[in-house]
């Protein structure tokens, strides 16, 4: 069967954004249409491939392999159906886009944004800095576009930022350890942090030392790819928000820990008459994480 030749550019974006949300109802927020209007385009799409694409179920909505695979093509024919209209109406997305942002935020899905990015602007060339959210913070020239975190107590969680910036997720941060981690008998709790330069790392020391809670640094990582490994072999606990957090670990509780307050991601505030191409990117990232 050639399925090819059936293949509609809206049934693809609606199939596109009902992955990349993860459920039906996320992606009808955010294309503005009806859960049963992006149910009947995923039933057009099927029946026009001769394949199931999606996975529905209490947790969501996900691509079977025959959906992996038209995934793949679906990112590539939409990024040039919008490369074709740009031509078409003489714009050129194109040059350098320095991006800088914090390795807390969604690690694994930030890969793929990025891809995704580069494949609807192919002359698009992206710089792409991992840093730490203060560096982000107080170096705004050194970038285009920023992603940084801060972390906000209850109060503040009811709160939306009234700074310019643009507030893509609020998560919470827990104590996490490996599967089977017992403290044993030791005094003092082992733990694994990022430097002192890290916002986190340095809430995480104020809270223990608030709540008298003993404890030893065994372990300083200089990302959360580091903590990551250091929590896998079972050298102590740490605390990390909800997307930056290792899929095999388990949230640690204990009367001893004292609870955390939420990390905030944002993307700073748009700077004076920014070009064009920042502004066009900043509304993609929005639309993805938001």
């Amino acid at each position: 069967m050639d399925c090819t030749m059936r293949l509609d550019l809206d049934l693809l974006h609606a199939f596109v954004m009902i992955c990349d949300a993860g459920s039906l109802t996320a992606a009808s927020r955010r294309v503005h249409r009806s859960q049963s209007a992006l149910s009947e385009q995923m039933q057009k799409l099927e029946e026009a491939c001769g394949r199931q694409l999606l996975v529905r179920g209490k947790s969501g909505a996900h691509p079977t392999p025959a959906g992996e695979r038209l995934l793949q093509h679906a990112r590539q024919l939409l990024g040039l159906s919008e490369l074709a209209y740009q031509d078409v109406q003489g714009i050129e997305i194109s040059g350098t886009l320095r991006l800088a942002m914090t390795d807390y935020f969604r690690p694994t899905q930030v890969i793929d944004v990025l891809a995704r990015i580069r494949a609807r602007y192919p002359r698009l060339r992206l710089q792409v800095s991992v840093r730490k959210s203060a560096l982000i913070e107080e170096d705004p020239d050194d970038f285009d576009i920023g992603i940084s975190m801060r972390l906000v107590d209850a109060a503040a969680r009811r709160k939306t930022p009234d700074d310019g910036r643009i507030l893509i997720a609020r998560e919470p941060v827990s104590w996490i350890a490996p599967d089977g981690f017992k403290r044993g008998k030791a005094a003092r709790w082992p733990l694994v942090t990022l430097p002192e330069t890290c916002s986190l790392q340095r809430a995480i020391v104020r809270a223990l030392n608030r709540n008298k809670v003993k404890f030893d640094v065994v372990l300083t990582a200089s990302g959360v790819a580091g903590l990551h490994m250091a929590v896998a072999a079972g050298l102590g606990v740490t605390c990390l928000n909800a997307s930056a957090a290792p899929p095999d670990a388990r949230r640690f509780v204990s009367d001893e820990l004292p609870e955390m307050p939420d990390a905030e991601f944002s993307l700073l505030p748009p700077k004076p008459n920014e070009p064009a191409l920042v502004g066009e990117v900043r509304r993609l990232l929005v639309a993805q994480f938001a």
